[in-house]
């Protein structure tokens, strides 16, 4: 059996910018993409903690030490500049491995997205 387990989680980071004409993604400050261990164009679960909303893109890096957070295409419109995410990927592995598994979470400063 294989089961779906977090992998890694970026816990409440605040949106800096939507594009609503870009093609789609999220655009994460690459630090926090490291930190996270999560990769280009890995699929991301997007919670939103001020409007509820739950979305699933994928991610691109954005400029180092920048704090970037940036919603694209049509999640852009899920979100607004300041909004609080939290933002978790999911691995796929056997039960024994889930069990022994530790999950990448990162906690970057609130006011920055900044890895201090």
């Amino acid at each position: 059996m294989q089961i779906h387990v977090v992998k890694s989680k970026i816990h409440r980071v605040k949106v800096t910018g939507a594009d609503l004409n870009y093609i789609g993604s999220i655009t994460i400050d690459e630090d926090l993409m490291d930190a996270a261990n999560i990769v280009e164009g890995e699929k991301v679960q997007i919670v939103n903690n001020n409007n509820g909303e739950r979305l699933e893109t994928y991610a691109i890096p954005g400029p180092r030490n920048s704090g970037e957070i940036c919603l694209n295409g049509a999640a852009a419109r899920k979100v607004a500049k300041g909004d609080v995410l939290i933002l978790i990927t999911y691995g796929i592995m056997s039960l024994e491995e889930a069990k022994k598994f530790k999950p990448s979470i990162v906690f970057p400063n609130e006011e920055n997205n900044l890895l201090n």
